[in-house]
């Protein structure tokens, strides 16, 4: 019965997003090797960058859109997927942009363009791992995408009385940041390299984490808050956490957090030997904050 009634949420969140633009996708057109989802990306550059294309086309013939995925995944691994949807890449010459963001001052006709062509894309149960076995095959309830660029996870639990817990446990548990046997990572949840970050989500509570590491998975709240106290009002005409997908996941909004919002830290530390090293961390705004 609980799992009817998750699902009965999850196909709810999906209707609202498709109902505001969101696209639908399968999740067996999401690659787990690289950790996109194929169409989207190439989709996007061919749609806004055809001269872009064309020159790598030169170098890489009927290649070209593998070797486009190819690239894309190395920079992300590389950078992280907050910097490569900022600043995008070069390759052979070819400057390569994977998102456009609103500016403050406004778009020319170009730049609203390449910004009204974004894609963005919600896939439900997510098999996403490629290092797949039997007794070992982890899937994610949903994630979202933009121009085929993982950019979030979330885990979706029916409310009962324990429903955001066991949200929150199901990722410190069930979704390793590396395969528990081979020690490889799962590019999809390494720190930074795809989604950015990880809702679990009741009808009641959102909570979040920007890096998943196992038992130590640190979640914030995501919540609006209710008479001076922790979780959200209630909503007479709905889920008292809908503001998560008609508001946060709304397009112009989620794109401007994604542009402007997210913040990637960086600290020099000193370890108990003297080594240097540098500390990253992820601050994603919570909701209150925006």
């Amino acid at each position: 019965m609980d799992k009817a009634r998750e699902n009965i949420f999850q196909q709810a969140i999906v209707a609202d997003l498709t109902g505001q633009g969101w696209l639908e996708g399968k999740s067996e057109h999401y690659d787990r090797a690289l950790a996109l989802y194929p169409e989207d990306l190439v989709g996007y550059v061919r749609d806004t960058q055809p001269e872009a294309l064309e020159k790598l086309t030169k170098f890489y013939g009927d290649k070209v859109e593998d070797k486009l995925l190819q690239r894309a995944a190395e920079q992300m691994d590389k950078h992280g997927a907050l910097h490569v949807l900022r600043h995008g890449f070069k390759d052979r010459g070819a400057k390569i942009r994977l998102c456009t963001f609103k500016p403050d001052h406004g778009l020319n006709p170009e730049t609203l363009a390449r910004y009204e062509a974004t894609r963005l894309r919600v896939v439900q149960e997510v098999s996403y791992s490629p290092h797949a076995r039997e007794g070992y095959n982890p899937r994610l309830d949903l994630v979202l995408f933009v121009n085929g660029v993982p950019v979030a996870t979330c885990e979706l639990k029916s409310e009962f009385k324990q429903a955001i817990d066991n949200a929150k446990w199901q990722y410190k548990k069930d979704r390793p940041p590396k395969d528990p046997k081979t020690r490889k990572p799962e590019p999809l949840l390494a720190f930074g390299k795809r989604a950015l970050v990880h809702f679990a989500v009741s009808q009641e509570e959102v909570w979040m984490a920007t890096k998943l590491d196992g038992m130590k998975t640190f979640f914030l709240p995501f919540n609006k808050g209710f008479e001076g106290g922790a979780g959200n009002p209630p909503n007479p005409d709905g889920y008292a956490t809908d503001y998560l997908w008609k508001q946060v996941f709304q397009r112009d909004a989620w794109l401007d957090i994604l542009g402007r919002f997210i913040h990637l830290q960086k600290e020099e530390k000193e370890d108990g030997f003297g080594k240097r090293y540098t500390k990253e961390t992820l601050i994603f705004p919570r909701f209150h904050q925006w």
